[in-house]
């Protein structure tokens, strides 16, 4: 399946001509976005597409694992190897099944027989194409890649067809830097480099930990998660949903849950400490907004919806469209979150207005330390249940999404190319 163009966007102003700027082949003007299928990591690759001027020139395809069954154990495979050993297996229980019949042939889309959608594949050999043919007409390709499932696909782009591509890798790669143009990942990646992460580790185990050695210049480091949100996107989102927020009593308390990670356990015993945490503070509420995440335990949403649900004061997301999530972050006064998810977190910390971080003793490795650079600068504080909601604090928005694209620019530039104005 060939992956849907988005609209093109209108016509540029009247100027030099490219031609006299020099030419069609320095000038980037399209992107390319490899995603994994977790709204998380498609977000921030999206983000920097959006903060480079690109939202209306961008195509996405996506490299998504076979899921279901013992699908679910064999995603510490290379995604690659996870695919053939899914088909293997899907064949051996074909021929178990319907020993001696007749059986048409197995569907060849990738996630087809687990329940998968159709989605729009990512193929190395056909984006390497396009990029090789329509790169005297329309000049090279910004690739822009995020998570660990992509980085064999953007890897091999840029080993394929390095005179016509520029590929950025978001989240760190763990090996081989140099296979990529630009690396943006957060600064606690580097986290196992650390005197304190080194006493963690035994010493026999030390040489797998990954990174192994310090960023270079083509690293950038990012405190946080980078997303789409920012100042004209808040003001979007104020407008948009004024009718819904306006006449809530105020301030305006949102939480959001996600759920438990292998650095940050937790269950209903989460669910119930937080429920109490929001009685107390109730006071000090006009009204509460609760929202889950698609990782949310459903013992820990049903909880907290029992405990919760029947107060006049609380308002609990059913899950149904539209997603309020840029109205919440548009019109809330205060933000409690769980300690769990560092986009979910980058996101909220991106408004300027109040975080309280929920259950951040529980979580353990890098996480710890990303909660402590946002603590470091007055990002966030722990969520107690002593606290008055009313009394606000502020501090400068954590806005990295541009600060990300302004080093790609200032990558290209060095490349000797530049983004269309």
């Amino acid at each position: 399946m060939r992956p849907i163009r988005l609209p093109e966007p209108p016509s540029p102003k009247m100027g030099t001509p490219e031609i006299f700027e020099g030419g069609v082949y320095g000038v980037v003007r399209r992107a390319v976005v490899i995603g994994n299928g977790f709204l998380g990591s498609e977000n921030q690759s999206i983000g920097l597409v959006r903060a480079l001027g690109l939202a209306d020139k961008h195509v996405v395809y996506r490299v998504t694992r076979p899921r279901g069954g013992l699908n679910e154990w064999l995603h510490w495979l290379p995604v690659s190897v996870h695919k053939k050993l899914d088909c293997v297996i899907r064949k051996m229980c074909i021929l178990l099944i319907y020993r001696g019949q007749k059986v048409g042939s197995l569907p060849t889309e990738n996630g087809g027989s687990a329940g998968l959608k159709c989605v729009l594949e990512a193929d190395v050999q056909e984006i390497v194409t396009m990029a090789r043919q329509t790169y005297e007409k329309d000049g090279p390709i910004l690739v822009v890649a995020c998570g660990r499932d992509t980085i064999s696909i953007a890897s091999s782009i840029r080993r394929l067809a390095s005179e016509n591509v520029f590929v950025v890798q978001i989240q760190h790669p763990r090996l081989h830097l140099n296979r990529f143009d630009l690396v943006i990942t957060p600064k606690h990646d580097y986290y196992p480099l650390t005197p304190e992460a080194q006493k963690q580790v035994p010493q026999f185990l030390r040489r797998w930990i990954t990174p192994r050695e310090p960023p270079d210049r083509h690293v950038v480091l990012t405190i946080g998660a980078l997303h789409q949100i920012d100042a004209t996107a808040l003001r979007n989102a104020a407008s948009a949903w004024r009718d819904e927020f306006a006449a809530l009593p105020k301030p305006l308390l949102v939480v959001n849950i996600g759920g438990p990670t292998s650095n940050c356990r937790y269950g209903v015993d989460l669910a119930k400490q937080l429920t109490t945490y929001l009685l107390s503070v109730l006071v000090s509420c006009g009204s509460i907004r609760i929202c889950f995440s698609s990782r949310t335990p459903e013992k820990v949403s049903n909880f907290i919806t029992k405990e919760l649900g029947g107060n006049p004061k609380v308002y609990i997301w059913d899950g149904q469209e539209p997603n309020p999530h840029m109205g919440h972050l548009a019109w809330a006064d205060a933000f409690v979150v769980t300690a769990d998810s560092v986009s979910m977190i980058s996101e909220v910390c991106s408004t300027g207005k109040p975080v309280y971080l929920m259950g951040a003793e529980r979580c353990k490795w890098k996480l710890c330390d990303f909660h402590k650079s946002l603590k470091e600068r007055g990002m966030v504080r722990p969520f107690t249940g002593l606290e008055n909601i009313s009394e606000s604090w502020s501090y400068p928005p954590l806005n990295e999404t541009a600060e990300a694209a302004s080093r790609v620019h200032e990558a290209l530039a060095e490349r000797g190319w530049r983004l269309r104005a």
